[in-house]
């Protein structure tokens, strides 16, 4: 409904979204989650 209200779209979130999740795939098992954390933060910043 907000597109046709505001003309906005939650495509920014999603492509945010497809990012964490390919980031997830190439790591998997990861042990440490704080150093996951903070290559997220890296990578998207």
């Amino acid at each position: 409904m907000n597109y046709f209200i505001n003309r906005s779209t939650n495509a920014s979130a999603e492509s945010f979204n497809t990012k964490i999740k390919a980031f997830r795939a190439r790591f998997i098992g990861v042990k440490y989650v704080e150093f996951f954390l903070y290559r997220l933060t890296i990578i998207f910043e």
